[in-house]
């Protein structure tokens, strides 16, 4: 069964009349004739009862009428649906934020994205570490990450969109909660609470350490930012956590910048480099680059 024909005769079906059903889908009337006797041919029964003045369906052509508007909405729905997702507009993407992202991009981007591309169904994953995203992101689970660089992986793409420095998170009771920042070396006889080893903000904390000259006594390790700092709150050690951890509110707790060191942590966009030029992902990067304001941008030296 012709599509072209099965237009036509739903349109003669709707109008009972020839001309009408010709200048409405734009062809000549013996074109239109010839598509709906093709079809009563492929059907091997009559359609359409034609006289000088007027037309009329039979039983056959009323039953056809009716579900060959239905086929033709679903073709017509699927046509559609190829077309946005060709724009990136429809389909399924998977997102997963680490840390303080979760409680600070995340909110704001999955609404500007909802806003850009509401047939899109969003998946948001928070409170990731980055190792975590680079599985999900390779087994094909996940689609987009927010991490934490460096990650050595060639099947990934990184963009670094952030670059922000590292502050200490005390309990609000604690004697160095009263100064407005705190040095790294002021930390050396306190306990730490730190996210995992296997995590990029491990690996600064034990580095910030170590530069200013002592070993971190890490007692006790969280993957969840908001349970490091509830920890905090608890008054088991303090952490070293990035900026943007003055989003995450925990009552208990206050966030001091931390002075005389250039310790920070970079904020990147993952993707699997195959998926790069899928239109869904494409679409989602321009976004989340729009949403993130200037003053989280990359800072230059």
């Amino acid at each position: 069964m012709d599509i072209h024909h099965l237009r036509s005769f739903v349109a003669v079906a709707e109008e009972l009349h020839f001309h009408r059903a010709a200048e409405r889908l734009h062809v000549t009337q013996p074109s239109l004739s010839q598509h709906v006797r093709q079809l009563e041919k492929d059907l091997k029964t009559t359609l359409l009862v034609r006289t000088t003045r007027r037309v009329e369906l039979t039983a056959a052509g009323r039953e056809l009428l009716a579900r060959a508007r239905l086929i033709l909405a679903a073709i017509d729905d699927a046509v559609h649906a190829t077309e946005q997702a060709a724009l990136g507009k429809l389909g399924r993407l998977t997102v997963g934020f680490t840390g303080t992202t979760t409680y600070e991009l995340l909110p704001t981007l999955a609404k500007m994205f909802r806003a850009d591309s509401p047939r899109v169904e969003l998946v948001l994953l928070g409170e990731m570490v980055t190792p975590v995203q680079v599985d999900a992101l390779l087994a094909g689970s996940m689609d987009v990450g927010f991490l934490r660089p460096p990650v050595d992986e060639p099947e990934l793409c990184l963009d670094v969109v952030r670059r922000e420095p590292m502050g200490v998170v005390l309990p609000e009771r604690h004697p160095l909660a009263a100064r407005a920042s705190v040095r790294p070396a002021d930390l050396a006889d306190e306990p730490f609470v730190c996210h995992p080893s296997r995590s990029s903000v491990h690996t600064t904390v034990l580095r910030t350490c170590l530069e200013a000259g002592f070993e971190p006594r890490i007692v006790q390790e969280s993957a969840q930012t908001s349970v490091v700092m509830s920890l905090v709150a608890a008054e088991l050690g303090v952490a070293l956590l990035p900026e943007s951890v003055r989003h995450v509110h925990v009552t208990g707790t206050v966030f001091r910048p931390l002075r005389d060191t250039t310790a920070h942590m970079e904020l990147a966009m993952a993707w699997r480099r195959a998926h790069e030029d899928t239109p869904l992902v494409q679409r989602f990067l321009r976004v989340a680059r729009a949403v993130l304001p200037p003053s989280v941008q990359v800072e230059t030296d």
